[in-house]
């Protein structure tokens, strides 16, 4: 199985609110940061505050935060909600589905996957915030950083 791109964005989303949890981000910001499209991203961004990741503040000063701690953000919930179905294969078609225990251990990877997932939070991927945040400043154009 492969995540998708809108997985793999939010997931993007939420570290860097993580790792700048101190202000307020923006979508630009976040976009020149991980050269994603902004367009992609304020989609990303409004299913994330949909869904209670992400609480955004309207206005010339405004911009976004995580709506609860990283902490209690898992991995697996965030997974959950971008990703539209686990199904590794389609066996409703094949003749040998009813005796063929291939569903079975599929049902079972996902099941495994999804475990390992939920064993992680936001906060957990944060394994060295100011490398992090230098190895982020590094990516904005210009070499102007980004606080």
């Amino acid at each position: 199985m492969r995540l998708t791109r809108y997985t793999d964005y939010s997931l993007r989303v939420l570290i860097h609110l993580a790792l700048h949890d101190e202000r307020l981000c923006s979508i630009g910001e976040i976009s020149r940061t991980y050269e994603i499209s902004h367009n992609h991203l304020m989609k990303v961004v409004n299913a994330l505050a949909r869904e209670g990741f992400v609480e955004t503040v309207r206005g010339r000063t405004g911009g976004m935060r995580l709506a609860r701690p990283a902490g209690r953000i898992g991995v697996g919930e965030v997974v959950r909600h971008t990703e539209e179905g686990f199904q590794l294969a389609d066996c409703s078609g094949c003749a040998l589905s009813p005796a063929c225990g291939l569903t079975g251990v599929l049902a079972e990877g996902v099941q495994a996957m999804l475990a390992v997932f939920d064993s992680y939070t936001i906060a957990d991927l944060i394994t060295d915030r100011d490398t992090m945040r230098r190895l982020m400043n590094r990516q904005s154009p210009l070499g102007i950083g980004i606080p």
